[in-house]
């Protein structure tokens, strides 16, 4: 017997338009609009990893105004950073333990016990006792982000660059030949 191969039929069109996902709406689609303007991948790589390494800060209600400063000097895009900022809030909360028992640690200082929904009631209860109690604490948390996020922010940089380089590729039509 021969080779039995079935004739190729067309593919039909889909009738209805996919709905992009939440992901591709909202982080994926504004950063290929930015491309598609002329925001080059290097100017995009550093708003994403300025605004997340400044977003995960140990102050809760502080990264609104870092990205936004942050983002003027360094003549960033605003919305990106901002959006960043929102999105990373809670990573935010999960790395506020860590940063804070690392800054104990290169501090040689005693572990505080806390949690966060605690530190969040106490703040809300009375600002000024929660400063008294615990703003050796807070330190503790800048000093472990200080070391922490100038790495987080290379290492971000340099890991989207050729994301988004590559994704600059499929933004660009090709030249008419």
């Amino acid at each position: 017997m021969g080779d039995f191969r079935p004739s190729p039929r067309p593919v039909p069109e889909p009738t209805t338009r996919v709905r992009p996902l939440r992901w591709q709406r909202h982080i994926r689609d504004p950063i290929f609009a930015q491309l598609r303007q002329g925001i080059t991948p290097e100017k995009i790589a550093l708003t994403l990893a300025v605004g997340l390494a400044l977003a995960v800060f140990p102050l809760l209600g502080s990264t609104t105004l870092l990205c936004f400063l942050a983002g003027w000097w360094l003549r960033l895009n605003q919305p990106v950073i901002q959006l960043v900022n929102w999105l990373a809030y809670p990573l935010q909360l999960l790395c506020l333990p860590g940063f804070v028992r690392f800054g104990e640690f290169l501090a040689q200082a005693r572990r505080v016990p806390f949690s966060v929904p605690q530190l969040m009631a106490e703040f809300r209860a009375s600002p000024g006792k929660f400063l008294q109690d615990f703003g050796l604490t807070g330190l503790h948390g800048i000093v472990g982000w200080l070391v922490v996020a100038p790495a987080l922010g290379i290492l971000l940089y340099f890991g989207l660059l050729p994301v988004l380089r590559r994704a600059q590729r499929m933004t660009t039509p090709l030249p008419a030949a």
